[in-house]
C-alpha cells in the first residue's frame, strides 16, 4: 500500500474510533456541513462534477484543532442532501508532508483535477518559516484521487515584490484556451495581493502577472482569491487578513469579501471598484464558488472564524460550512440567497398573516432550534422592533436581532446566546418601502440570517442550552408583520 493510502486508511480509523461519540452531542448541526469528527475549516475543491455537487474541505482527522491539513469530501446531488465521503488527500510527500492546504478542482478529459497548495514547515515559526507549492491530484470517479508525478507543479513564488514562501490556494479555471489560476499572497512589505498563472494543460504553469494589490486598510495577506465572470463582471473574492476596524465594519479576525472589475486576460492586470464584505456577521471566511449545470455562481463558506472560542471542540469537533448561497449582481453588488434546494428539507409549515406586535409577544407554534423562517415586517412608526430567537428564560439565553430605524442599522447581538464568544455585528439596511423582509436559519448552533432579499446577511455560531427554543418579537410602537412562514428542517447529511 501506497504512504497516501495508508495515511487516509489511518485518518478514517481515528473518525470512525469517536464518530458516534461526536454525533450525539447536542450542537451538531442537522442541515449544515460539518466534520465527523475533529476538526473543519475552509471550503476546497468546490465544484460540480458528472452531476452532482462536490465540496472539500481542510481538515484535521485527529484532533478538533487545526494541524496537518488533509481534504475531506462530501457529495450531493441537489445541494439538500449530503453524503459523506473517504478523505480525498493527505499529507504524504516531501513537498506536502506538513499539509495539504487550500485549494479549487476543475474538471478535463472527463477527470476531476484537485489543485492545491502543499505545505511543508523549515521551522517553528509558522509565519516565516515554511515552504508552499503549488500540487495536482486526479480521480476518474471523484472519490480517489492520486497525486501526479510531475507534482510540484508550481515549485517556487514569482520574484519581485512577491513574499517568497506565502503563496498558497490556488483556485482553478479555465478561459478560452488556457487554464487560469489565483493564488493568495503578499508583498514583501506585509500588503495582500492576487498572483495570476496561465496554463495549457494544468502541468506546466507560467507566472502572468501580479493581477491585483492592496491599497491603503487592505491588509497584510489575502488568503482564498476566487475569480470569476458574472453578467459580464470579473468577480474577486478574497479574504484579507489584517483589515483594521472601520466605525461598525471589519471587527472579526479576517474579513471575507469581494471587489468587481475587468481582467485584462493578456496583461494579467484586474482593475477594479471597491471592497465589499459578503457576510457582515461573526463566522465567515475563505468562501469559494463553483457554477453548476444550471449556470447559477454557488457560494459556501466556512461559518466559523480564526481564534474565536468553539465549544464544540470539548466535544471532539469544530467548524461547519455555511448553507450553499446563489450569488447575483443587482446594482452593482452581489446578492446572497439560500440556494432554494434547501426548500426540500422543509417539514411542517406554519404561517400567519398580518399580526400586529407591540412590546413583546409570541406566536403559537413558532418555537424550536432547527428552522427556517420567512417574514415582512412593516415598521409603521417604530424606531426600533425585531426578534428574538434560541430563548430560554430559565436559562436567560437569547439572540437578538434588533432593526433601528433611525440609524438604519441591522444588530445581531449574541452576548446572552448562551456559551462561546459574545459581542454584536451590525450593518447598514434601509427599508423599502418601510418593510424589512428576513430569512432566517436557525440551526442548532448557527443562525444565518439574509436581509431585504439577500442585500446583506449576516451569520454567526452560537451555542446555547437545549431548552432555549422559544421566539419572540419585539417593538417599541406597533408593527405590522405582514406575512410569516416558519419550517422546521430536516437533517441534510446522510
Amino acid at each position: 500500500m501506497n504512504v497516501h493510502k495508508q495515511k487516509i486508511e489511518e485518518a478514517e480509523q481515528s473518525i470512525a474510533a469517536v464518530e458516534n461519540e461526536v454525533s450525539q452531542n447536542y450542537w451538531r448541526l442537522h442541515y449544515h456541513l460539518t466534520p465527523p469528527a475533529y476538526w473543519m475549516n475552509d471550503p476546497n475543491g468546490f465544484s460540480f462534477y458528472k452531476g452532482e455537487y462536490h465540496l472539500f474541505y481542510q481538515h484535521h482527522p485527529f484532533s478538533a484543532e487545526w494541524g496537518p491539513m488533509y481534504w475531506g469530501h462530501f457529495k450531493s446531488s441537489d445541494l439538500a442532501a449530503w453524503e459523506r465521503l473517504p478523505i480525498a488527500l493527505a499529507p504524504s510527500e516531501d513537498y506536502d508532508k506538513d499539509g495539504c492546504f487550500s485549494g479549487s478542482a476543475i474538471e478535463k478529459d472527463g477527470k476531476l483535477y484537485l489543485m492545491y497548495t502543499g505545505n511543508v514547515w523549515t521551522g517553528n515559526n509558522y509565519d516565516e518559516q515554511l515552504k508552499q507549492v503549488q500540487a495536482l491530484a486526479q480521480s476518474e470517479d471523484g472519490v480517489t484521487f492520486e497525486k501526479l508525478a510531475d507534482n510540484p507543479v508550481i515549485a517556487e513564488a514569482p520574484a519581485g515584490n512577491i513574499h517568497p514562501f506565502h503563496f498558497r490556494d490556488p483556485k482553478v479555471w479555465k478561459y478560452q484556451d488556457f487554464y487560469y489560476t489565483v493564488l493568495g499572497s503578499k508583498t514583501k512589505q506585509n500588503t495582500g495581493q492576487v498572483l495570476l498563472y496561465r496554463s495549457a494543460d494544468l502541468l506546466k504553469w507560467e507566472f502572468v502577472n501580479v493581477m491585483a494589490k492592496g491599497e491603503g486598510n487592505f491588509g497584510f495577506m489575502w488568503e482564498c482569491p476566487d475569480l470569476f465572470l458574472l453578467d459580464g463582471q470579473d468577480v474577486l473574492v478574497m479574504s484579507p487578513q489584517g483589515v483594521k476596524p472601520e466605525g461598525h465594519l471589519y471587527h472579526n479576525l479576517h474579513q471575507a469579501g469581494y471587489v468587481l472589475g475587468k481582467l485584462n486576460y493578456e496583461t494579467g492586470t484586474y482593475t477594479h471598484g471597491p471592497f465589499h464584505l459578503l457576510d457582515y456577521g461573526f463566522d465567515f471566511y475563505a468562501p469559494q464558488t463553483t457554477i453548476d449545470d444550471k449556470g447559477r455562481r454557488i457560494l459556501i463558506a466556512w461559518m466559523d472564524m480564526w481564534e474565536s472560542e468553539m465549544p464544540t471542540q470539548n466535544h471532539n469537533w469544530a467548524g461547519a460550512m455555511t448553507i450553499p448561497r446563489i450569488v447575483t449582481l443587482k446594482d452593482n453588488q452581489l446578492i446572497s440567497k439560500p440556494a432554494p434546494e434547501i426548500e426540500k428539507l422543509r417539514k411542517n409549515e406554519v404561517s400567519y398573516q398580518h399580526v400586529t406586535i407591540e412590546g413583546e409577544t409570541s406566536l403559537e407554534g413558532i418555537s424550536g432550534d432547527c428552522l427556517e423562517l420567512e417574514l415582512t415586517i412593516h415598521a409603521k412608526n417604530a424606531s426600533q422592533f425585531g426578534l428574538k430567537v434560541r430563548v430560554s428564560e430559565e436559562d436567560k439565553q437569547e439572540t437578538v436581532l434588533t432593526y433601528h430605524k433611525k440609524e438604519q442599522l441591522f444588530i445581531f447581538d449574541r452576548s446572552q446566546s448562551g456559551e462561546g464568544p459574545g459581542g454584536e455585528r451590525k450593518a447598514d439596511v434601509k427599508l423599502n418601502d418601510n418593510e424589512l423582509t428576513l430569512h432566517i436559519f436557525i440551526d442548532k448552533s448557527s443562525l444565518e440570517v439574509f436581509i431585504n432579499e439577500g442585500e446583506k446577511v449576516m451569520t454567526g455560531r452560537i451555542y446555547p442550552s437545549q431548552k432555549a427554543v422559544g421566539i419572540t418579537f419585539f417593538s417599541d410602537e406597533s408593527i405590522d408583520i405582514i406575512n410569516f412562514k416558519k419550517w422546521h428542517l430536516e437533517k441534510s447529511i446522510k
